[in-house]
């Protein structure tokens, strides 16, 4: 039997025609089916925060806690962003934050519990549009990538954040890009002191977020 060939994937179809704002974009994404993900996930987890924002803080994917409830950012990982945003005196209610893909991608556990999956390189793909538009219409100083996923998305596949995070790059979109680990990366740590460490790690790339964004405000 001849293979089928693989069908395209990507949320385009489903983007806003006209009168484009971040509500009618968010409006638009709960209704997107432009790869698989949409079929098991709650809810369509869009981006939240002022479109003034000049920091555009990006993650990979919802995770359980954000899929129940509709915003991103809400759960553990959530909770150590928000304690290394203070760290670096940067106040998240100012920043915009989202992820790459909007659905979670979840495989089942014994009982209730749903884990992670990583989204493929094609899921990606297909929800990178609800990204760039975003980024496009708040027009930030400067995207922070946490992790492979978001960092890959938008500086290329061959990009390493073991290699280039903290530093600020340019990109496509005219905003800065600082790229950085996930902070759930940091709750996978298996030590106190080595979450203390890898914290320390994370606060002080976010603190180049802060320099650059009071030095323009100044």
């Amino acid at each position: 039997m001849a293979r089928q060939p693989k069908t395209e994937m990507s949320a385009l179809p489903f983007l806003p025609k006209k009168r484009v704002t971040l509500a009618t974009l968010a409006d638009a994404a709960r209704a997107c089916r432009g790869c698989p993900l949409y079929a098991r996930a709650t809810q369509t987890v869009f981006g939240a925060g002022p479109a003034s924002a000049r920091v555009i803080l990006v993650g990979e994917q919802p995770g359980n806690d954000e899929d129940l409830r509709g915003a991103p950012f809400v759960g553990p990982a959530g909770r150590v962003l928000d304690k290394a945003l203070a760290a670096a005196h940067i106040d998240r209610r100012e920043t915009y934050v989202t992820n790459v893909v909007k659905h979670f991608n979840w495989v089942a556990t014994t009982g209730s519990r749903r884990l992670h999956k990583k989204p493929s390189s094609r899921e990606v793909s297909a929800c990178l549009p609800w990204l760039e538009e975003e980024i496009v219409l708040i027009k930030p100083d400067v995207v922070v990538l946490l992790g492979a996923t978001a960092a890959q998305a938008i500086l290329g596949r061959d990009f390493r954040v073991t290699k280039d995070r903290g530093k600020l790059l340019a990109t496509r979109f005219g905003a800065r890009a600082l790229a950085t680990v996930h902070p759930s990366s940091i709750l996978r740590q298996r030590t106190h002191e080595d979450r203390a460490r890898e914290t320390e790690r994370f606060v002080a790339d976010l603190a180049v977020v802060a320099k650059l964004i009071h030095r323009r405000a100044a």
